[in-house]
Formats: structure tokens, sequence, C-alpha cells
């Protein structure tokens, strides 16, 4: 009699014309007894050239111990990911973004192909979290997202610091303001082991919008990479998984709109990382829900700043954990109205039910009281305008630069502005205008951190701008316009900016523009020459090929 279990594997084990498969996976130690079980695929972000991934492997045999002993058979294979921090400001950076549709295609691939009954995917870095909840949202089997947990800070002089601090530090050298040796010694001690970038940066405001958005385990997230207890929490992940499967709770029935929006609302009140919205976008395709980048402007207005994290903020994301975990920030938003406890999520629990069990550190500061929030709106705003008419993204937590007028210093690619904030030559009031750096022309949308911490290192993140078709890491801060849309290798209006003309951004207006008349603007676009692409094959010229707008989200879906 087939294990009830069994929904979909039973196609690849069961039967008498299922004895070679049976056969092979017996060669690695499967046996009868373990093929009859619900066969549950482990999707790992395991690699050895970052310490975002580098404890997967180890919480992967957790995980498998715990799949085991619900009552399921695990299968481990593993998949990519590329480290923003380790590649930022090369070349290599343009293969970030691009990571996370492999990520999302692989689990998806292995996921079709093995017919797995449910799935677990263990993630860390940037894109392999979203990535992870696209493939399993495309499977869409009872399923698990793992994060793999945060760094520990590192300390200077008795201070907390992260992985941003060093960035800083490179433009602070630049300028002459901090010796070698202090560079180095921050450079030695920002990044003290494994677990991924140590504030409220891309790794960790998905993470949380994961938790949030019921796809992740409450409880589980804020735990540091290299604290016991996040073993635990994989062994714990192993009994969730099995009794989703038994519920047939699947991620498309639990990512829904309002879960959807809940998770925004987490970005907002936390000061996350404007990759969200790219990332929030791509996922909601996959879960067939409609969602716009207005959205996040919407309920970013409506949601507080409760969370006081870096970048903007003083505290990192261990301090969470401490303070009483992504489930107090859950807990908090519900009292408060700003999401919907009623949504389910993958253990079952609604929102409400699996928060409402937090517990809050007495004294604890990283998370405001209902009472108390850093500012009344969250940390996201949506600009348009001439310069962005599908829209540019900006986020605004912990910055009081929020209007700034000036001319334009356009730079054809991030190398060419790195040098300039380097060596000098910005001056207060520029706008740094960086472009060909989109989806398609750079192709892979390159992070800045270098060239956005260099100017706030150098003392100019309170009185320059800078506006790109790329995107930033969570980790800037300053009056930073990321994934200005249309990008200027598809002529978009970014294209047209010639050194010299006056922008203007405005967030409390919402505006992004420049002082040319619409004519104009069309004039020199028309002049614009296309450009050769940089990769004519292989991966970036398929992606080149298919990648979608940023203000779509920047998927590789078909047409």
């Amino acid at each position: 009699m087939p294990h009830p279990l069994k929904h979909s594997s039973s196609v690849i084990t069961d039967g008498r014309d299922r004895a070679p498969a049976r056969s092979m996976f017996k060669a690695i130690g499967f046996t009868d007894e373990d093929l009859a079980k619900p066969i549950i695929g482990i999707a790992n972000t395991w690699i050895e050239t970052m310490p975002c991934n580098f404890n997967l492997r180890e919480l992967a045999v957790r995980v498998k111990e715990g799949v085991r002993a619900a009552g399921g058979t695990p299968m481990e294979f593993n998949t990519i990911a590329v480290s923003d921090g380790i590649t930022m400001g090369t070349e290599g950076m343009k293969g970030s973004l691009v990571s996370r549709e492999i990520v999302a295609d692989s689990i998806e691939l292995a996921g079709r192909s093995y017919m797995f009954d449910g799935m677990i995917a263990l993630v860390a870095c940037d894109k392999t979290i979203p990535g992870g909840a696209m493939g399993l949202a495309r499977v869409n089997v009872p399923s698990v997202l793992l994060y793999g947990g945060s760094i520990l800070p590192g300390q200077v002089n008795g201070v907390d610091i992260t992985i941003q601090d060093v960035f800083e530090a490179v433009g602070a050298h630049a300028a002459g303001k901090i010796s070698d040796a202090e560079l180095l010694a921050i450079e030695d001690n920002a990044c003290p082991g494994a677990g991924a970038c140590g504030g409220q940066y891309t790794a960790n405001t998905m993470a949380t919008a994961m938790e949030i958005i019921g796809l992740s385990p409450m409880g589980s997230a804020s735990i540091p990479a290299v604290d016991p207890r996040k073993g635990d929490a994989g062994y714990s992940a192993g009994f969730v998984l099995m009794d989703a499967l038994r519920g047939n709770r699947r991620p498309r029935d639990i990512m829904n709109r309002e879960a959807f929006e809940n998770a925004i609302a987490s970005v907002a009140a936390t000061g996350g990382s404007t990759n969200a919205v790219l990332h929030l976008l791509a996922l909601a395709r996959d879960c067939g829900v409609a969602l716009t980048i207005e959205d996040f402007d919407a309920i970013s207005e409506r949601t507080p700043l409760l969370v006081d994290l870096k970048p903007g903020g003083r505290y990192v994301a261990a301090d969470v954990d401490k303070a009483g975990g992504i489930q107090l920030i859950a807990k908090r938003l519900v009292e408060g109205g700003y999401v919907d406890g009623s949504q389910a999520t993958v253990t079952g629990k609604t929102l409400a039910e699996a928060s409402a069990t937090a517990a809050e550190t007495p004294g604890q500061a990283v998370i405001r009281a209902l009472s108390d929030p850093i500012k009344p709106t969250g940390g996201l705003v949506i600009l348009k305008g001439n310069l962005a008419p599908e829209g540019g993204v900006v986020k605004v937590a912990g910055s009081g630069h929020l209007r700034h007028r000036g001319p334009a210093r356009v730079f054809e690619n991030e190398e060419d502005a790195m040098r300039a904030v380097t060596g000098g030559s910005i001056r207060d009031g520029d706008v740094l205008v960086i472009r060909y750096e989109g989806p398609a022309g750079g192709p892979g949308m390159r992070e800045m951190l270098g060239v956005t911490a260099a100017i706030v290192g150098a003392g100019l993140g309170e009185t320059v701008a800078l506006l790109t078709d790329g995107r930033f890491s969570g980790a800037t801060r300053g009056l930073m316009v990321g994934h200005v849309a249309p990008e200027a290798a598809r002529n978009g209006p970014i294209a047209a900016v010639c050194d010299g003309d006056i922008v203007v951004i405005d967030c409390a207006r919402r505006e992004l523009r420049v002082e040319l008349s619409d004519g104009e603007i069309q004039d020199r676009l028309a002049s614009v020459q296309p450009r050769e692409p940089r990769y004519p094959t292989g991966v970036f010229a398929k992606y080149a090929t298919l990648v979608s707008s940023s203000s779509q989200g920047a998927v590789t879906h078909p047409l």
C-alpha cells in the first residue's frame, strides 16, 4: 500500500517499472524502507566562497535528522550563491542578481525532476533567499524556507562593526580621514565568522519578510548563524515540513496578496533594503499575485519605522534576536494593525498566533514600542518623474537628506564613478548619475555599495545625491536612488542626461526629474546610439535578452 503522503514521489519510486530507479537509489545507501516514505528535497545553497552560506552544510545535517525523525526521507542537492560583498565593485558583481534566477530555476528543476513530496530550502546570502522562495513557489509542494542566520558583529575599540563599516572605511581612507592601520583593523575585525550580513541589509531584510509572509517558521530567522539554537531550528524545520505535508500547506496557498502586503510592511518597519522591492515583485509573479511597485510606497507610507537597525540605525542584526526576535516585530505589527494577523503560516498557525508568544527582553531598545516609533512612516519611497517614468526606489530610514537639487555628474559605469569619488573630484551639491548598469545594460544590475559607502566615508553623505539604473546593497545609506526605470540600455530618460543638467530629487513629493522639457529629452534620446552587448554569448547574454524592467522585479519569465 503506497504511503498516503507520497503525493508526487511514488511516480519515481513505486511499482515494478521503477526497479531501475530504486536500484540506483540503493547504490548510494537508500533502503526500501527509506523509499517507501515521503521523499523530501533539501535544497542547499552552501558554498565555500563567503561567510554568509558557510554554515549551511552543518545546518543541512540537522535538517535531515529532523526530517528522518518526523517520518520522511531527505535527499539533499546543492545550487549556487554569489556573494555581493566579495564581488562588489567588480565585473563579478554582475552575476549577483543573475544568480537569483539560477537558484530559483535549479530548485524548480530538481523539484520537478525528482518529484519530491516536500522541500526545504536552506538559504542565506541575499539572492538565495528570494531565489529559494521563488523555486519553492514554482514547484508548489509543501515547503519550508530556512535562513542560515546573521553573522555576529565584529568589534573595534569596543564598538560593534559590520561589513558596512569596511566599505565606508575605504572612502574615509581615500579622503585621508583614517590611516592604513585603522583601515586594516576594521578589515580584520568586521566579519568574525559564519553568517550573512550583520545589519538590516538585504539578507536580513528578506529573512524578516519570509518569516512575516509565512514561508519560514516563526522564530527561526533571527537566530544568529553560529548560535547552537540554529541547529535546533534546523531539526525543528524537519518536523514543520512533515506537518505541512500532512496538512497539504503549499507555498502559493500561504503567499497570497495579503501575505505580500504583510511582508512589505515588515520591510518598511525595519528600514529594510531597497532590494526587497525587486525580490518581492519577482516572488509575487511566481505566486500569481498582482503586485506593483506603487504598492511599496503606499504600504510604507502607512507603516511606522519601528526597528533601530544599521545601516540607518544603531543596532546590528544579532541585537534583534537578543531583543525578542522577528516574532516580536511581527507581534508589534499585528497589535498595531499594520499587518493582517489572520494570514496562514507554514506551521499551520496564523501570523497572530505564531507571534503571540514573543518574549520581549526587558529594557531592549532595538524594537520600539508602537507608541514610540523612530519615524511615523516606513523606510521605502518610490519616486517618479521625467527621469523615471516607471519609478525609482530610495530608502529614507536613518536619513534627513530628503530633497536635493544639483548638477548632474554623469558616469557610464560604476568604476568611473568610484574613481571620481575616491579621487576627490565630487563636490557638495553634485548628483552622481550612474547608468548602463541596469538589468539588461549591465547586464545584471550591480549593487553599488562601494560607491555609496565611499561617498559617506568621504563625508559627502548629506551633501550629494546619486541615482542609477543599477541597485544598492542593503547597507547603503544616504540619498541614493536606485532601480531608475526604464534603464539607459532600453532608452530610458536617464540615457539623455548630460553633465551639468539640473536634477531634482524630492522624497516628500515622490519626484525624480531633470530640468529639461519632454521635447529636449526625446531629441537627446533619438541621438543615443545603441550599444553593443557586453556579453554576446553565455549566461549574461541570455539574461540581458530575457530580463524585464526593474519595475517588474527584473524577472526572466517568458512573455
